[in-house]
């Protein structure tokens, strides 16, 4: 295994752990957030402004960028961290979220998914292997198996058969794998049956995988499934390697998942947030087209030190987004990512310093 995990230190009160996590391209101290980079970029932010706000490792997405600009052309210039600027390190999602996404314009089998582009309508086949060969072309330190992305509600039956498949794919992934350098991660399914869940994870663990993701959460099923599905399953996977937690990103969902002992965490939140307006401070989201800030002098939040805090009022950042200037996505974005960065880092210091108090949710957004 090209990967090296480590558990620095333990929660005496919980399952939440400091680890360590060697990649190719450095090593990632976790608890870690992953800013998502979709298409070969973090909309609206430099890698500049990633790396001087402490980010660690990105994630870029294999569907789309097979189909724009394609994996043979990433290939062509150098792979992936070189495209897109980026020298640190980089997990790549398999697609199968963007597939589940497609809805009408896909079809699961045995074989794959064949799925109908969002771009132009072109008829496409990801397969385990096509998946993995992509990936291996894009150079991604750490790649992720092909699964599929069950939505919330599907029957216990579907379900079955669903995780049964993604088993199977996981197999053909890791049989297809010729870059032993390049890092793999199993995803558990099951929807939110805790027995199918249990199952998985025991037919996932002893495969070769360097870290585990639990997939097929939120999306839709509410608060409560959500943390118990995922302490749940967090618990069945194995102490020695990373644990991923997919898709889920609001600040206090992620405290309660460090807490169940998970290390890794990607979303769109923070900047699709941004983006739109809604911004994360330590006395809580602002939604900053609000009338009441078109005259504030004060900072976004007095406590934070990224640069739109640090040069610009609220009235100011008001003014951007409703004026519809591409700076407010930029700023916006910003001082959402390195309120995320922050919060993993507060983390970070707690399990060093063994300050348990950080693991109640409603502490997201304390200073």
């Amino acid at each position: 295994m090209a990967g090296n995990f480590s558990i620095v230190k333990r929660d005496t009160g919980s399952s939440a752990r400091l680890g360590r996590f060697v990649t190719p391209h450095g090593v990632i101290e976790t608890p870690a957030f992953m800013p998502v980079g979709t298409q070969g970029t973090v909309k609206a932010v430099l890698p500049r402004d990633l790396r001087e706000m402490g980010c660690q490792i990105l994630l870029g997405n294999t569907y789309h960028l097979y189909l724009r600009p394609g994996h043979e052309l990433v290939r062509k210039l150098g792979g992936l961290h070189r495209f897109m600027g980026w020298d640190g390190p980089i997990l790549t999602d398999s697609g199968g979220y963007q597939v589940f996404s497609l809805a009408a314009m896909r079809k699961i089998s045995e074989e794959g998914a064949r799925f109908q582009s969002h771009l132009d309508g072109s008829s496409h086949l990801l397969t385990p292997e096509k998946a993995v060969e992509i990936q291996e072309a894009l150079g991604s330190d750490i790649a992720m198996v092909l699964d599929e992305c069950i939505p919330h509600d599907a029957g216990r039956e579907y379900v079955r058969e669903s995780t049964e498949r993604t088993i199977r794919w996981a197999e053909r992934c890791q049989q297809a794998r010729s870059r032993r350098q390049q890092m793999m991660f199993g995803i558990v399914q099951g929807g939110m049956f805790e027995d199918l869940r249990r199952w998985c994870a025991e037919e996932m663990a002893p495969m070769p995988f360097d870290g585990f993701a639990v997939g097929g959460l939120g999306v839709g099923e509410g608060e409560e499934l959500l943390r118990s599905i995922s302490a749940f399953t967090a618990a069945l996977l194995p102490e020695d390697r990373p644990r991923y937690l997919m898709g889920v990103g609001r600040p206090e969902d992620m405290l309660r998942a460090v807490r169940a002992g998970f290390d890794m965490f990607d979303c769109v939140i923070p900047t699709r947030n941004g983006r739109n307006g809604t911004l994360f401070t330590s006395g809580g989201k602002i939604s900053i087209k609000r009338a009441e800030f078109a005259d504030d002098p004060r900072p976004l939040d007095q406590d934070c030190g990224c640069y739109a805090c640090s040069n610009f009022s609220r009235a100011y950042l008001r003014h951007l987004f409703m004026a519809g200037e591409i700076l407010a996505s930029q700023l916006n974005s910003l001082h959402n990512l390195y309120f995320y960065h922050r919060l993993m880092e507060r983390c970070r210091e707690a399990l060093r310093a063994g300050r348990a108090e950080l693991w109640d949710g409603e502490s997201a957004y304390a200073g």
